[in-house]
């Protein structure tokens, strides 16, 4: 992983116009090629947080830096172009009259040339399998559709950070495996990757760093090895580690956290199931 911040926060606090502290003092670095996860119970400060990421909010107080540059004085057109951002709710950002000119707005509207972009289209559409829909309407799709299309509209600008609102919204099992595995080729391409999610396996299988929001303020902050480990204080804030991590420690095990099921079988076999040399000795 490169050590360039390519999103910094010092001493982010952000108040609404009604009054509501949603941020109170965030210190943040995120590094080129993370894969970060954002948990928290609703109203934590999540999404306020991530909008500060391409401009969409301007900080109360303090500073957002993307790429060493402070968002306050910046567009979120020139922030789109280093920060992708997609929507947990999909119709937020569709308005053209076709799949295929929703894909094309932004690079449009950037000045790229049509050849370009007819290229980045087709690219893109047959990567989320929309080729059949490109002349359809936006709001003539279902709702795992439209979400798909705002994917697409986000990779349309080939951003180097994306952030991804509860990306599988909408999604039946198969779809979200295939939007995950998507964002995990973006992040294996060295894209950062951000998400929120509510999904603490998806977020144990996929990210590799876990931000915890509370109250507006960061409650914890490492790998899901280590957030996870945190059962007790997860539960203080009406979180719960996935239910494999629960599983192994009611069975005993506490010295390291579990994450995902091949693990715990793998674990489980290792203790409970008679290994050859011990068939061998007479000690089963």
């Amino acid at each position: 992983m490169a050590e360039e911040n390519v999103l910094l926060c010092e001493q982010l606090s952000h108040i609404y116009a009604n009054g509501v502290q949603a941020l109170a003092n965030i210190n943040l670095s995120i590094s080129q090629g993370e894969y970060v996860a954002f948990v928290g119970q609703n109203g934590s400060g999540k999404t306020t947080l991530v909008k500060h990421f391409n401009g969409l909010l301007k900080p109360t107080q303090g500073k957002v830096l993307v790429f060493g540059e402070s968002t306050q004085d910046k567009k979120v057109s020139y922030l789109s172009r280093r920060v992708g951002y997609v929507f947990q709710n999909p119709d937020d950002m569709l308005f053209c009259s076709s799949v295929g000119e929703e894909i094309a707005y932004g690079p449009r509207m950037l000045g790229f040339d049509q050849g370009e972009i007819d290229t980045r289209v087709q690219k893109i559409l047959t990567e989320l399998d929309l080729e059949s829909q490109r002349e359809i309407h936006p709001f003539a799709l279902s709702l795992g559709d439209r979400q798909r299309l705002a994917v697409a509209c986000a990779l349309s600008l080939d951003p180097q950070v994306f952030v991804f609102d509860e990306p599988t919204t909408g999604q039946d099992y198969f779809g979200g495996k295939s939007i995950m595995m998507l964002i995990d080729q973006l992040h294996a391409k060295g894209k950062t990757i951000i998400i929120i999610s509510h999904d603490m396996p998806l977020v144990a299988e996929h990210a590799k760093r876990v931000v915890v929001l509370n109250k507006g303020q960061i409650a914890l902050d490492g790998t899901p090895e280590t957030v996870f480990s945190y059962t007790e204080k997860l539960r203080q804030l009406s979180l719960r580690s996935p239910q494999v991590t629960l599983l192994a420690q009611e069975l005993g095990l506490r010295d390291r956290t579990l994450l995902r099921v091949p693990q715990i079988v793998q674990w489980l076999e290792a203790e409970y199931l008679p290994s050859p040399k011990r068939i061998q000795g007479g000690q089963v």
